[in-house]
């Protein structure tokens, strides 16, 4: 058994080295608690990372943030990062349908509408669509906003009708959450929504209200998740960082190491006990002992690791997220220069022979990139992994990296109405993520609220992440230094 590496105390160890697990070192820094940090990987940031690509520095997971809160923009501030702030071109998105591409309205949450008859909603729609989507305003805000769980598809099919749910929503929820929108518990990926049917007695209201409400332009969060390509989609006042938002972990390990914080990467947690003076963490042969315990890893890791000190989580095990996949494609193809799909595209599931989720242009998205590519190069984001796919003809799945290649060629070839071809390919990569988008499946917001009453009454323990604030970067930011906050008092 190996010597531990600190005493119980005033220390803590975090495990965990992504996006929140950093943001909780930060806090116990601040705090003046001597604070390790313990990453499985040899690589910071979790899904906000980086790679090479055709000699481009490129992100590798989320390459946006929401700005319905200033959580993201503040912390970028505190990190001398302010100047670094830009907002993405104005071409806005594309949604690929059955039927062919349509712009995707800008005036929604999660692709819900905010107006049935916004010139783009119904061009979307139909005008039967539009009709039945207006009715919403007549109907009792009692309808879908009841005390029980509720989905994303539920509460859009009872207030908006089918084709707001497949033509709007399904794309989005597709693209963001790589999930059915009738799995998905609504309170959890779009808070307080039903909260303002009731107070605004529709749905388009509520929508409407929760884009009024957001500091400056507004938003629903859709732009930040992570790792699948973020659009101006529905909905969603996005920014960047320029350089890409990993610029925002490379500042946020340097001003760890001015704190003190103790950084260990490839040191994979395998246990964690109590200990009489707090908490022991076993990695390989080595233990690390502190008086407090943050837990910074995706749901179903975090219960398995505290299963055994708190047995009333284990109960509370959320699924695991999907797999994802980023294919990332570096082209010299100067017929884009045009952008023929704004910033990028989002696929209805039930768009035939099209296995890709979503593509976002990058180059046409963020002027930084355009100007370090070379002229004519473009580059081009295909997430894959949406889960089942209804047997409508749709392409299957791929898996391999060859497959995706080929998949990423042909779906971009197909979603830019532009021939994508091998030769015209420059450099490429595949990222994979594993179970890394949290899964907020019906009862998940009640079983996150467990979770977290149970290791705050320990005290010394606090649990972190995605899978606990909501996916995406404005989430995180804003709850992790809560918790904390919570926990050192």
């Amino acid at each position: 058994m190996g010597a531990a590496e600190r005493s119980p105390g005033r220390t803590a160890v975090v495990v965990g080295g992504g996006i929140s697990g950093l943001l909780a070192a930060r806090e116990l820094a601040r705090a003046g608690v001597s604070t390790t940090v313990l990453e499985a990987s040899r690589e910071w940031g979790g899904c906000v990372g980086s790679h090479v690509v055709g000699g481009l520095t490129l992100d590798s997971g989320a390459e946006s943030f929401a700005t319905r809160s200033s959580a993201v923009a503040d912390l970028a501030a505190e990190l001398g990062l302010a100047a670094e702030i830009v907002a993405p071109n104005p071409g806005g998105a594309w949604v690929q349908l059955p039927d062919g591409p349509r712009e995707l309205p800008r005036t929604g949450v999660l692709g819900i509408p905010a107006n049935p008859w916004d010139p783009e909603v119904r061009r979307s729609l139909g005008t039967l669509g539009s009709l039945r989507a207006s009715l919403d305003a007549l109907l009792p805000a009692s309808i879908g906003t009841g005390r029980g769980d509720t989905s994303v598809s539920a509460l859009v099919r009872a207030r908006m009708g089918r084709r707001v749910l497949e033509r709007l929503v399904a794309p989005v929820v597709g693209g963001v959450h790589s999930a059915d929108p009738a799995v998905l518990d609504v309170d959890m990926v779009a808070p307080g929504l039903r909260a303002g049917i009731r107070q605004h007695g529709s749905l388009a209201a509520a929508v409407a209200a929760q884009r009024r409400g957001a500091p400056g332009a507004p938003g629903s969060g859709a732009g930040d998740r992570a790792p699948g390509p973020a659009l101006q989609k529905a909905g969603s006042a996005v920014a960047g960082l320029r350089g890409g938002m990993h610029t925002l972990i490379s500042a946020l390990l340097a001003d760890l190491r001015d704190r003190g914080v103790t950084l260990l990467s490839s040191k994979r947690a395998d246990t964690v006990e109590r200990t009489a003076g707090g908490w022991r963490v076993r990695s390989g042969d080595r233990d690390y002992d502190a008086g407090l315990l943050v837990v910074a890893v995706e749901g179903p890791a975090a219960v398995g690791l505290l299963s055994g000190a708190l047995p009333e989580v284990a109960s509370r095990r959320p699924a695991a997220g999907p797999d994802v996949s980023l294919v990332t494609l570096v082209v010299d193809l100067p017929e884009l220069d045009s952008a023929p799909r704004g910033t990028g595209i989002l696929v209805a599931p039930q768009s035939p022979g099209i296995a890709a989720k979503a593509l976002t242009h990058a180059t046409a998205k963020w002027r930084w990139l355009a100007e370090q590519a070379a002229p004519g190069t473009h580059v081009l984001r295909l997430s894959y992994g949406r889960g089942p796919r209804p047997a409508n003809g749709s392409a299957p799945e791929p898996r391999t990296d060859a497959e995706l290649f080929d998949a990423a060629l042909q779906d971009a070839s197909a979603l830019l109405a532009v021939p994508v071809q091998a030769g015209s390919v420059q450099a490429w990569d595949v990222v994979r993520w594993s179970g890394a988008l949290p899964f907020a499946s019906l009862g998940h917001k009640r079983r996150v609220a467990e979770v977290r009453e149970i290791c705050a009454a320990d005290g010394t323990l606090a649990v972190v992440g995605g899978w606990l604030s909501g996916n995406g970067l404005a989430a995180i930011v804003a709850d992790t230094p809560k918790v904390l906050r919570t926990l050192l008092a």
